[in-house]
């Protein structure tokens, strides 16, 4: 075993750093992190700031023999790394708005990780992906990149088809989300194993088959879904528009919330349209709900994750990622539902 495991996190102001590191609380006793690095931009410097005084009380409270540090400077951080996880945004919020407002003044769907929307995010963000995956090969070629920034399968995909370093994972919180949904409707208990038929491409998901200790439980989730005696899970981020049941029926797969915006597109569209003429486009609610955040964060008194984090559209996302991380630290063989190149 390793004697010291590094973790660093590029994007180390955003709000939803508490989570991972709860995650990694959470984990010790088998991800035993000696080194966690937070690294951020200038202009994320003060949020920065903020999470590194957070989570430095949070780790005092577990207990834990992890030592937390903050820098602006990426190269410094990653020597030695062993994992590296990006959680980022080009631009911050103020970009996020123009990626969901210039389109949807025209007509168009606006949203961060697909339609134009997540066009203009995929192209800020390929660039500075490239960037860190260049500074990890000259300086940890053998640490793993844990993938957060969306839009997660646009990023992996162009990580693949066009640099040559095979460590790169991207995750979603979105599967988590669905498996929750599956687990609770199927009253899934600790002791059992449940196990999900997952594919597509990120977001655009689908459910195909649902097995319990090696049973499938498929027919019964469709038709319970279908016919609305089981409710199926949304997120914070996405208005619920329920699919008809033969629909459902006919496709025999269960689609994840995103696909509302290419299934019924024209309710999306103008779902999104309306709330952006009366001003109440996504963006601006995340920007409310990250002041509210950040404003908690400042607390000196605060030293857990608050709950009030699970509104942003984002919630459980530490459960892939410290999830993913640990089963390749701990050779866990374990099943993953991650972005990565299917070879078919």
């Amino acid at each position: 075993m390793l004697k010291k495991l590094k973790v660093v996190t590029i994007g180390g102001g955003s709000s939803y750093t508490p989570e991972l590191i709860e995650g990694f609380i959470k984990r010790y006793h088998e991800l035993p992190i000696t080194e966690l690095w937070l690294v951020d931009v200038e202009a994320g410097k003060e949020k920065q700031n903020i999470v590194f005084e957070l989570c430095q009380r949070m780790i005092k409270k577990a207990g834990i023999p992890m030592t937390i540090y903050q820098t602006l400077d990426r190269q410094e951080a990653l020597v030695d790394a062993n994992f590296v996880t990006t959680q980022f945004r080009v631009g911050q919020l103020s970009a996020r708005e123009l990626d969901e407002s210039i389109p949807l003044s025209h007509g168009y769907l606006g949203q961060e990780t697909n339609g134009a929307g997540g066009l203009f995010k995929g192209l800020r963000t390929i660039p500075v992906v490239f960037d860190i995956i260049k500074d990890v090969q000259e300086i940890c070629p053998e640490a793993f990149i844990i993938n957060f920034t969306n839009p997660s399968g646009m990023l992996t995909e162009a990580v693949f088809r066009h640099t040559n370093f095979k460590r790169f994972i991207g995750v979603c919180n979105i599967p988590v989300g669905m498996k929750m949904f599956i687990g609770d409707v199927l009253e899934v208990g600790k002791d059992d194993d449940l196990s999900i038929d997952l594919f597509g491409l990120n977001h655009m998901v689908f459910v195909r088959d649902v097995r319990v200790n090696g049973v499938s439980r498929f027919d019964y989730l469709l038709e319970g879904i279908a016919s609305g005696t089981l409710k199926a899970g949304s997120v914070k981020n996405i208005t619920e528009l329920e699919f008809s049941p033969d629909f459902l029926r006919s496709l025999r797969l269960i689609p994840c919330s995103y696909l509302q915006y290419y299934f019924k597109h024209k309710e999306m569209l103008a779902i999104e349209i309306a709330e952006y003429f009366k001003g109440g486009a996504r963006s601006k609610i995340v920007q409310q709900i990250e002041k509210e955040l950040f404003d908690l964060y400042l607390d000196p008194e605060l030293e857990i994750k608050p709950p009030q984090l699970e509104q942003r559209g984002g919630a459980y996302y530490s459960d892939a990622a410290c999830e993913v991380i640990s089963a390749i630290f701990n050779d866990k063989q374990t099943e993953h539902y991650v972005n990565i190149p299917h070879h078919g």
